[in-house]
């Protein structure tokens, strides 16, 4: 039996009160951090082999099916307001289409052609890199995408909660997030979710930094889409320059970017 189907230790989820199943499910959250710190050489290893191809104008794809799936397009569909990047840059593709984001597709994760067909829709090619997502390490629908993407000579990642999986042999660099058994037996959208969501955290975001979309500490192209991210862009611009609120304020109204209202500062 996988790791990430064996049982649960907790017998007794049933009969025990609101505060026990949350005290619980705390305890064994609080795991995962450090399971995922052992794996840190790992995750370097993907985002440094990852961003030289990105330098260039490559692409970062996630593929996965239902929850994995999910998280990919969560964490991709993020990049684009929070460092200002094109759509393109980071894209997440799930198993069944954009339907199964909100919606189970039956079977979908069964077709060990379809992630391949998903990619050539975006014309996917070596400067590019794929990181597929399972928990299981044995989808189908990722094991499939990362073995064509290997014979068609593209950069592929793995993010797996099982060792020794089926998709390690066609994965050039495998992230292994051994979090144990749920709480609930099987339900892998618990802990092996939450490894998951906070790797690609780690991924974006320092692909990100390395890319230049940060600087010192502060996001310099984010978009300015709403009064809250105005006003975070007003603060940071404040912050950098020296200079008022009021002052600041009149350069993103100007120039609408905080780099360009750093920048042009004279």
């Amino acid at each position: 039996m996988s790791t990430t189907e064996s049982y649960s230790k907790y017998n007794n989820l049933d009969s025990i009160t609101t505060f026990q199943i949350l005290n619980i499910i705390n305890s064994e959250d609080k795991t995962v951090p450090y399971v995922i710190e052992k794996s840190l050489d790992k995750i370097e290893e993907f985002i440094d082999r990852v961003y030289k191809k990105m330098e260039k104008g490559g692409r970062l794809f996630y593929i996965g099916s239902g929850t994995p799936g999910r998280l990919g397009i969560v964490d991709a569909s993020e990049c684009p307001p929070t460092y200002g990047v094109s759509p393109d840059v980071v894209i997440g593709i799930i198993a069944g289409g954009d339907k199964a984001i909100r919606n189970s597709v039956e079977k979908a994760e069964d077709d060990t052609s379809q992630a391949w067909k998903d990619l050539q829709g975006y014309q996917i090619d070596i400067n590019d890199s794929v990181i597929g997502i399972t928990a299981s390490g044995k989808t189908p629908y990722v094991v499939g995408g990362l073995r064509d993407c290997q014979k068609n000579n593209i950069l592929t990642g793995l993010l797996t909660c099982n060792n020794n999986v089926k998709a390690s042999i066609v994965a050039d660099v495998i992230v292994e997030t051994i979090v144990g058994a749920e709480v609930v037996t099987g339900s892998t959208r618990m802990k092996s979710g939450t490894a998951q969501k906070l790797i690609l955290n780690m991924i974006s975001t320092t692909l990100m930094i390395k890319l230049g979309k940060v600087r010192g500490n502060k996001m310099v192209d984010m978009q300015l889409s709403n009064s809250k991210l105005v006003d975070r862009g007003v603060r940071f611009v404040s912050d950098e320059l020296g200079i008022s609120y009021k002052e600041a304020e009149k350069r993103i109204d100007n120039y609408k970017s905080v780099r360009k209202a750093i920048d042009s500062y004279k």
